[in-house]
């Protein structure tokens, strides 16, 4: 796995853990796409769009978060980004 704005990918998971995430699937970063996926649950759903263009959540077909993306990852070495993952029972 590669990096995300100098932490390597079991640093962003540990950070993600500590801020009480709970993975039933995983990490996942590809450094030539830019690209960073995390997934709470492994199950069939869709991604949606947030407040953020660099950023996407996955939801399950009842609305619920299990996941996000964020595309141009090494933007964030200079700035960060905010964003709520609202779920949505559907």
């Amino acid at each position: 796995m590669g990096r995300l704005a100098g932490f390597s990918a079991d640093e962003v998971i540990r950070k993600l853990r500590q801020a009480g995430f709970v993975f039933e699937s995983g990490v996942w970063y590809d450094s030539r796409g830019d690209f960073l996926e995390v997934m709470f649950k492994q199950k069939e759903g869709y991604f949606r769009e947030t407040s953020s263009d660099q950023v996407m959540e996955k939801v399950d077909m009842k609305g619920n978060v299990i996941g996000f993306s964020i595309l141009k990852v090494s933007s964030l070495k200079e700035k960060t980004i905010d964003i709520d993952l609202i779920s949505i029972p559907g």
